[in-house]
């Protein structure tokens, strides 16, 4: 059978033939053959929670950077932010259904990110604030990716067998997104001199919303004890190691600013955002929300 052109060729292809690929067919299944039933003595409502707020992480992160797509300085660059962005996208869908899962809810990846309102996201503030210039979005990467890979470094050592897998799939990913944002932050801040100011800026800027991401909440502490999670806290020197030498590398300072606050002390994780956070949702969820029975 021949055609005129590719996308006649997929919409003909039959349903479970991987020539589908475009509709999210011929790829393999991080969670095949996973067990998704609760280990022992976890908390299925604190896992839940956990598996949320790592979730919104990435689904937030992700909605930023897709927002340099036709907007970034080289098409390579554009390329490879949109598919960190892809990446993060699809650990939160792995994360957000396994939430829904485990707290019995039901709810599923869409439902959690579309219907819910911003004080009900866990998400670091982090991942929220606009994308800047190139140089910001860099440190941002830079310092997100750092604190992600060596929080899922440990997370492929979970009782949860589900959770074990995302991360043991994230940790490939995060890796890439670590090295290439600690290549460009060398490149900008070896660079010229405007580069060398721009990316001590970046730096700058974002530093005040890194002690979030080595606070230990109460559902940290349950997960912990349950053998399904890991201590942000006892993360921090891993990432000082790596963020060291980075700096020293792009003749960079390490910032010292001191740390953002949230209200009374509470974070992202308690679903205290900064003033940037509700125009985002309102952008990730307008359609859906718009069309609430819609399907593609």
């Amino acid at each position: 059978m021949s055609f005129d052109n590719a996308y006649e060729a997929l919409s003909a292809a039959e349903p479970d033939s991987e020539s589908r690929w475009a509709f999210g067919t011929g790829f393999d299944d991080p969670m095949s053959g996973v067990d998704t039933a609760l280990p022992d003595g976890v908390d299925g409502a604190e896992l839940g929670r956990y598996c949320l707020m790592l979730g919104d992480d990435a689904l937030i992160a992700s909605q930023r950077l897709t927002e340099w797509v036709t907007r970034a300085p080289e098409l390579e660059d554009e390329l490879a932010l949109a598919n960190i962005a892809l990446d993060l996208l699809g650990q939160a869908r792995l994360l957000l259904a396994r939430a829904g899962q485990a707290d019995g809810s039901g709810r599923t990846e869409d439902e959690l990110a579309y219907f819910r309102d911003d004080r009900e996201f866990r998400n670091v503030r982090l991942v929220e604030l606009p994308n800047g210039d190139f140089a910001h979005t860099i440190a941002r990467l830079l310092v997100l990716s750092t604190w992600r890979l060596a929080l899922f470094g440990r997370l492929t050592e979970s009782r949860d067998p589900v959770l074990a897998a995302i991360a043991a799939k994230g940790v490939k990913e995060l890796t890439y997104h670590r090295d290439y944002a600690a290549q460009w932050t060398v490149r900008l801040g070896d660079g010229t001199e405007v580069s060398h100011a721009r990316m001590q800026r970046g730096l700058d800027e974002v530093w005040p919303l890194v002690d979030e991401l080595f606070a230990t909440n109460e559902t940290d502490r349950q997960v912990l004890a349950a053998g399904v999670g890991a201590d942000p806290a006892q993360l921090r020197a891993e990432f000082d190691e790596v963020l060291d030498q980075v700096v020293e590398a792009a003749t960079l300072r390490r910032p010292e600013v001191s740390a953002l606050a949230g209200v009374a002390g509470r974070t992202g994780r308690d679903g205290i955002h900064t003033e940037h956070f509700g125009y985002l949702l309102a952008e990730l969820q307008s359609l859906a929300r718009a069309h609430p029975e819609a399907t593609w």
